[in-house]
């Protein structure tokens, strides 16, 4: 039988481990893109889903499913804040196209990687739901796309 404090112990290790400080600036960073995409787009009829969310330095992509559809938000923080900057579908992933979007080349490489990694972990069919959507739409600061 193992003792309480033993328990005790091993709880506060595993506590250690899942919210060191390397990860408490990125969960809350995860959890604010989490609060603007569901503010924007989560709707009673149709419940968003976010997941998952990645963060290096001020910009963010976010995969996302609502229904039967999905796909991925890049965002930028601005002044603290994060803001919806685009919305795509595989073209997110896309070195270029990250670049193309003012995210710097050195980011670019550990946030694809970091988002391949963390999508790796996601159903196939919430995965494939990221690539239905067709084409790159711009956002502005409100969160409706630009023309």
């Amino acid at each position: 039988m193992t003792s309480i404090p033993l328990k005790l112990a091993a709880a506060a290790l595993c506590m250690t481990v899942l919210v060191g400080p390397a990860t408490a600036a990125d969960s809350t960073d995860q959890r604010h893109v989490r609060e603007v995409l569901m503010s924007t787009f989560d709707k009673p009829e149709s419940r968003l889903q976010v997941d998952p969310v990645v963060v290096q330095g001020d910009h963010a992509i976010a995969g996302w499913t609502q229904g039967e559809r999905g796909g991925r938000a890049l965002l930028r923080r601005h002044g603290g804040a994060w803001q919806i900057t685009a919305c795509g579908g595989d073209g997110l992933k896309d070195a270029t196209t990250l670049v193309d979007a003012g995210i710097p080349a050195a980011e670019v490489k550990t946030l694809v990687q970091t988002l391949g990694a963390a999508e790796a972990r996601l159903p196939a069919a919430q995965r494939a739901k990221f690539s239905t959507f067709d084409g790159l739409m711009r956002m502005n600061a409100q969160g409706t796309h630009s023309h």
